[in-house]
């Protein structure tokens, strides 16, 4: 897996696939441990469907990152996806944000 990613002083933001289900999903937490830097933004906008696989690899990715002493926020403007977070009440484990720049913002 290859994301695009930005990067925002220690702060990186990863541009998630368009599908966030079993094909994906498991390669998400590896790619984002080999990354420089534990503080990181999973921006959603792009993804078009999250299944239940996708679901327990935001979890996994979190987990993994707290464990090293960072974090994993969301940001996502995407109606569907911010009702499946709602509705699987992720967004009460997962910070979400409405924008990339917020959730950059909430790591300062």
């Amino acid at each position: 897996m290859n994301l695009p990613t930005e990067v925002f002083g220690n702060v990186i933001v990863v541009h998630s696939p368009e599908e966030l289900g079993r094909e994906h999903a498991g390669q998400l937490a590896p790619f984002v441990a080999q990354l420089e830097r534990n503080f990181v933004v999973l921006d959603l906008d792009s993804t078009e469907s999250i299944d239940s696989n996708g679901l327990e690899a935001l979890l996994k990715t979190q987990r993994e990152l707290r464990e090293s002493n960072g974090d994993l926020k969301i940001a996502t403007t995407n109606n569907s996806n911010r009702k499946i977070l709602e509705i699987t009440r992720l967004d009460e484990q997962l910070e979400v944000f409405d924008s990339v720049i917020d959730a950059v913002k909430s790591y300062c």
